[in-house]
């Protein structure tokens, strides 16, 4: 039953952030093992060793958030409700997920990288960073960086070049999401960049953070589609701020695709 009970928090876990659109950064783990012109075999793997690092970390997170969660009209569903009743069956799934990942690691040492930068930026933010003004950013563009780095090579110089446009554009991201969450982050107590500056001037944060992604890719990538993050800064803020985030990652998407 514990074990029954941990691949369904697994799955849950998957769907939920699946829909949500939140492991883009799979997407483009894929897309630099493409560049990089891997062997399928190598491609798989990378791309799946990511699906699972981001699963680990989700579930991680949703691990560590539960009371606050549980705190908040809307976060308060059967998903959370199941991981509350079933805490034992939510470790269980985190161990068994990061020892499938260290036998990865074994056939393929380089993905250490991303699973100890990525998967230990990716706890402390859950711990203690989403809480603190201006490191929960600035741990997000780690984070950016790290996780995509599944699809390459430690020793890929383009591969970290393609990261770090991607670290870039995952601080752009989270900039969004504290000001999309502005509200809930402020009734609970959870200070964020959003709830400290305030939402217009993290969106002006955001939006120099647009100006620094163009700068980067005319310097490291190409001229021609670091127009995109520049022309993403007149994304205008919706009521409805997730469509703000989805318009500017449609446009970011579109400039890595290209890149």
């Amino acid at each position: 039953m514990l074990i029954l009970d941990a691949i369904r928090i697994i799955l849950e876990v998957a769907v939920y952030r699946l829909r949500r659109l939140e492991m883009a950064n799979i997407a483009g783990a894929a897309a630099i093992a493409f560049a990089l012109h891997l062997p399928l075999e190598e491609f798989v793997v990378r791309v799946g060793f990511g699906f699972g690092l981001n699963l680990l970390v989700y579930l991680n997170n949703d691990y560590l958030d539960l009371a606050a969660d549980l705190r908040v009209p809307g976060r308060d569903d059967i998903k959370t409700r199941f991981l509350r009743d079933h805490r034992r069956a939510g470790v269980t799934a985190q161990v068994g997920l990061l020892a499938l990942l260290l036998i990865v690691c074994v056939v393929m040492p380089g993905l250490l990288v991303p699973l100890v930068l990525g998967g230990g930026v990716c706890w402390a933010y859950s711990a203690k960073l989403k809480a603190m003004p201006y490191a929960d950013v600035a741990a997000m563009i780690a984070w950016g960086v790290a996780m995509p780095l599944c699809g390459a090579p430690p020793e890929s110089a383009l591969g970290w070049a393609l990261a770090g446009w991607l670290g870039l554009f995952s601080g752009v991201f989270e900039g969004i999401q504290v000001i999309r969450d502005h509200d809930a982050d402020a009734g609970t107590g959870v200070r964020t960049t959003a709830v400290a500056l305030g939402v217009a001037r993290t969106l002006v944060l955001v939006r120099v953070m647009l100006g620094v992604s163009a700068v980067y890719g005319a310097l490291v990538v190409s001229p021609w589609l670091a127009a995109l993050p520049a022309l993403a800064i007149l994304v205008p803020l919706d009521r409805d701020v997730t469509k703000t985030w989805n318009r500017v990652r449609a446009v970011l998407g579109v400039a890595f695709l290209g890149a």
